[in-house]
């Protein structure tokens, strides 16, 4: 996978998300079909340092995709951003990638931010940025 197409809604939608609480990091579920991502759906983040980290609580990830499920959706990714650093994978990002074959978003809320949506590959502990291919 070198690109990941997605809808230009969906990216609106993950950059809202983000800039809504801009100190916390927020994070969410991705899903479409054809590998064409169509729905982002926002999830609540649980971690003990919501500022510099996140967390899905495993019963909202099994609820979410029970939801992809219902509406014939296929899993094809996880977002979540970086309010005041880089958003690029950390080290604990590239440790908790457990889903392989997920494209990782990383958004920055940040005004100043050069790319403010990212994308990325991680397996086996690589990390390999996608290209963003928007639909209309």
């Amino acid at each position: 996978m070198s690109g990941i197409q997605i809808r230009s809604e969906i990216v609106r939608t993950m950059s809202e998300h983000a800039s809504s609480d801009p100190g916390r990091e927020c994070c969410g579920l991705l899903a479409g079909q054809g590998g064409v991502v169509t729905e982002a759906l926002a999830a609540r983040n649980v971690a003990g340092d919501p500022a510099r980290s996140y967390e899905i609580a495993p019963e909202e990830i099994v609820r979410l995709m029970k939801k992809f499920r219902a509406q014939n959706l296929e899993f094809l990714g996880i977002y979540h951003s970086h309010p005041t650093g880089e958003n690029e994978p950390s080290a604990r990002d590239v440790e908790q990638a457990y889903y392989s074959e997920a494209a990782y978003f990383i958004l920055s809320p940040r005004t100043d931010a050069a790319k403010p949506v990212r994308a990325f590959s991680i397996r086996d502990g690589q990390v390999r940025e996608l290209q963003i291919v928007p639909i209309a």
